[in-house]
């Protein structure tokens, strides 16, 4: 299995936007933490986080292509489940989610996102000092971080999770790695 530190180097090696590579290890930190909870492989996970946008750039608006691409450049290092959930984080792939690996990454990917946002707005910009409550706030204004995307955040339902359960879980996840995400 892939260790963390080559998914993050393949991350950096296929991604130069900075940004995005913290989105990638943000998305990882949530994946980690959803499969500790839902009896996932914690690595995998982990991996399939971390390297689902490997192919952002070189696929650039090509959305019927994103998540494929990404799966072929990372085939030999992760399985076939985690190149499936890769694939399907993107449904425009034709590969929709069926697993608790694929809907906790479509899911994951929108709320990293909605965290970083609400983060940057900290007095003390740290993850660790956001709430349930106020990420619950920010979730229903649709006039803040205008790009995440709110529908997949609320499939965390096809995992068995309420929203308030996810953002905890999201919130405790990404603060592991708040020294590496600037937050």
């Amino acid at each position: 299995m892939i260790t963390r530190e080559e998914s993050i180097a393949i991350a950096r090696q296929h991604v130069k936007n900075e940004n995005l590579v913290k989105h990638m290890i943000a998305v990882g930190a949530i994946m980690r933490g959803l499969a500790e909870k839902l009896g996932g492989d914690p690595d995998l996970w982990e991996a399939a986080g971390i390297l689902h946008d490997v192919d952002y750039e070189e696929v650039g608006q090509d959305w019927s292509k994103h998540g494929a691409v990404s799966a072929e450049i990372v085939k030999s290092f992760i399985p076939e489940d985690g190149l499936y959930a890769i694939r399907a984080h993107n449904p425009q792939t034709g590969s929709l989610p069926k697993s608790k690996m694929d809907w906790s990454l479509y899911a994951a990917d929108g709320l990293s996102g909605l965290i970083i946002a609400q983060g940057l707005m900290m007095p003390d910009k740290k993850i660790a000092s956001i709430k349930v409550s106020s990420l619950s706030k920010r979730m229903k204004d649709k006039s803040f971080a205008k790009g995440v995307n709110r529908e997949n955040i609320v499939k965390c339902t096809e995992l068995g999770l309420e929203l308030d359960e996810f953002f905890r879980i999201g919130l405790d996840s990404m603060a592991k790695v708040g020294g590496e995400l600037g937050l």
